[in-house]
């Protein structure tokens, strides 16, 4: 497996000495995450899946996207950079200040949320070594809201719903 803006991908097919791969992506895939808008030469944040027992830097990242996310805000105070990220009304709340969230693949630390959007705050290192530096406002990305907060959310409804019982 093989995460193309943080969306995991298995690899189907490896090119002539390993430098293009091939990959099967359905309607599913397609619908949610930004892999449809891209072109030939697009510039794609690349990542191999994190083997058992290896040194994580960041949070969990599960290659599964949740939707897209739409870049509303980008205001660059050199040499950072600050994005505000439209999100669907459904992912809201797992989307917290100081929590973490995946954008096209990279781990970032959330700023700030509202309900429909949040900030975070990109360090030169980021920029460069990132699609993150080249995004434009308009432009969507992959957004994968962090794993304990599924479970959390998905939990306490659980704990609601029988309690209505």
């Amino acid at each position: 497996s093989i995460a193309i803006n943080g969306c995991c991908l298995t690899v189907v097919g490896i090119g002539p000495e390993g430098i293009r791969f091939d990959f099967e992506a359905g309607e599913e895939t397609l619908s949610r995450t930004n892999l449809g808008e891209l072109r030939v030469r697009s510039r794609v944040n690349l990542e191999r899946a994190l083997a058992t027992g290896d040194r994580l830097g960041g949070h969990y990242v599960t290659g599964h996207i949740d939707d897209l996310a739409t870049i509303i805000e980008r205001r660059d105070d050199p040499p950072w950079a600050y994005f505000r990220f439209r999100i669907p009304n459904q992912f809201a709340s797992q989307v917290a200040a100081k929590g973490s969230v995946a954008v096209d693949g990279v781990s970032l630390t959330v700023v700030d949320a509202d309900r429909d959007s949040f900030t975070v705050a990109l360090i030169p290192h980021t920029l460069s070594e990132t699609t993150l530096g080249i995004r434009k406002v308009g432009e969507h990305v992959n957004l994968e809201t962090d794993v304990l907060a599924k479970y959390v959310e998905r939990s306490l409804a659980f704990c609601q719903q029988r309690d209505a019982e």
